[in-house]
């Protein structure tokens, strides 16, 4: 793994985690809409590997592996957001769902059911359903959620960062983000609290949920779609009533 003069062989680097490329690549496609392609992400993550070897020394206080998992997955975000790979039209239906579920958790003091969202929304029940499976892939965070604002309010995720960083997402943890996003969780409905737990701490992908909740794969997708519309929701209500 070394060379003569005691420095890792970046070839040798190359072969021994590409398979780690490739896993890391096809976990994230998992969680992803169909158009995306698993090739682009095991390219963006090739990239991210060689940049880790080109970056990393000895005495970098982490080990390599763990070191590269986290330059991976960053260019594979990095590629996903330049292709911008959620088109404008599903992102315009699940700000929908967003508002939707913002109106009616103020009128009815709870979660809406889907039928609910649904008549909301003046879409048969089918159809609401149909529109948040097409929208799997839908993120809590979108890198331009740091930039821009909506309606002449404060952007919501402004509230949470704390100060002046170049690192935004760091700056949303240490700001208190964290804890916002554990307590809308907590105010999910029960079966899309169990989903987001197997999910994201679990990681287990969308076929293994649906046999643990007893659903399809498809309708993991649905709920977990609507799950995510919910916590940005609640998100925005939180920050701009001053709740934070």
């Amino acid at each position: 793994m070394y060379n003569v003069h005691g420095k890792a062989d970046k070839n040798q680097l190359l072969v021994q985690h590409g398979p780690m490329v490739k896993k890391l690549a096809h976990q994230l496609k998992a969680r992803l809409p169909p158009s995306v392609e698993v090739d682009d992400l095991i390219q963006a993550g090739m990239i991210g590997l060689l940049d880790a070897i080109n970056r990393y020394e000895d005495n970098h206080g982490a080990q390599f592996e763990t070191y590269a998992v986290q330059r991976i997955r960053g260019a594979m975000l990095d590629e996903l957001r330049s292709s911008d790979w959620l088109p404008r039209g599903m992102r315009q239906n699940m700000r929908k769902v967003e508002d939707a579920s913002q109106v009616l958790t103020q009128q009815l003091g709870r979660a809406p059911q889907e039928s609910e969202m649904a008549a909301h929304m003046q879409l048969p029940l089918a159809q609401y359903q149909e529109m948040l499976g097409e929208c799997g892939g839908h993120q809590l965070i979108y890198y331009e959620d740091f930039h821009d604002s909506d309606g002449g309010h404060e952007h919501f995720l402004d509230r949470f960062a704390s100060g002046d960083t170049e690192e935004p997402l760091q700056g949303l943890i240490d700001g208190g983000f964290r804890a916002a996003v554990i307590e809308a969780i907590h105010l999910l409905p029960e079966r899309e609290k169990i989903l987001m737990g197997l999910y994201y701490e679990q990681e287990m992908n969308l076929k293994e949920i649906g046999a643990v909740l007893g659903v399809s794969e498809s309708r993991v997708c649905q709920l977990h779609s609507q799950a995510i519309a919910r916590m940005r929701s609640t998100l925005r209500e939180r920050s701009w009533t001053g709740v934070a």
